[in-house]
């Protein structure tokens, strides 16, 4: 019996018909079978705010899981967006980063919380925390100091944007205690380079602590240092009147009596030039 051919394109077209037939299938079993009834998943049931705040509170309180406490807050600003619940969780996140010494985390959501309610009651603190977060990072004076700057930069904000507030107090402070850093940083580089005799570089180091630190425990050390530089330089006038600002408004620091011997040394006295950028100053801080 001759055997029958079976026509190629034919057979092609039956495969790609199986095909398709079992991917339907495929597709069918992977469907939840509600789907299949033509009923709609139901959504899952976000948890109610003040449950995941409460939560949150006991992790804080309780647990001292200040990481854990931030993220169930967090939760509380994701489920339930634009609530009152929302907007005091946010302010409990920056709290609890803070506290678990997260401070990039802190300050990002302190500043949104800033950003978003900047009438709130809560804003003061909020920005407190900001300076706060920075000025717990700052380091000693050999290192840079670009968090202390941004910890005086957020906490003065505190100072003029709060001034009635009870953070005002905290952030004035602490404000103090940064600016002495940056003086001491100051003082530091000055002393390396009139060490290394680059009387110039010193100068200017010892100048913006008298200009802009007068207010630091560094400025005694600072006019005495100018007394130095200038005494090395050979230009007593500058000398005497860095003497003589010294003895006017420390006259009982040591430094002073330093002064006074270094520049009776040479032959001279204390005495203030009413022209010196030393004295000018001092006049225009008013000390």
């Amino acid at each position: 019996m001759a055997s029958r051919s079976v026509n190629p394109t034919r057979r092609g077209r039956e495969g790609r018909a199986f095909a398709r037939a079992l991917l339907c299938v495929l597709a069918l079993a992977v469907l939840p079978a509600c789907s299949l009834f033509g009923e709609k998943e139901k959504p899952i049931a976000d948890d109610p705010a003040d449950r995941l705040y409460n939560e949150g509170l006991y992790l804080l309180n309780n647990k001292h899981d200040f990481k854990a406490a931030a993220k169930k807050f967090e939760e509380v600003d994701r489920q339930h967006p634009y609530s009152e619940w929302a907007r005091k969780s946010l302010i409990m996140t920056a709290y609890s980063y803070y506290e678990g010494k997260e401070y990039d985390d802190a300050v990002s959501a302190a500043k949104r919380y800033v950003t978003l309610h900047p009438g709130s009651p809560d804003a003061a603190y909020a920005q407190y925390l900001i300076g706060a977060s920075y000025f717990d990072q700052i380091p000693d004076i050999t290192r840079d100091q670009q968090r202390t700057e941004r910890a005086v930069q957020a906490l003065e904000e505190v100072t003029r944007k709060f001034p009635n507030t009870e953070y005002a107090v905290s952030a004035k402070h602490k404000v103090e205690m940064a600016r002495d850093n940056l003086a001491g940083r100051e003082m530091e580089v000055g002393r390396y380079y009139q060490q290394k005799h680059d009387f110039v570089g010193s100068i200017n180091r010892f100048k913006v602590v008298v200009t802009q630190y007068q207010t630091t425990r560094h400025v005694e050390e600072a006019l005495y240092r100018l007394t130095e530089v200038y005494m090395s330089l050979g230009i007593p006038g500058e000398a005497q009147t860095a003497a003589a600002v010294l003895g006017h408004n420390f006259p009982d620091s040591p430094w002073y009596k330093d002064a006074y011997n270094l520049v009776k040394g040479g032959g001279l006295e204390p005495h203030e030039d009413q022209g010196s950028w030393i004295s000018r100053a001092f006049k225009k801080i008013g000390l």
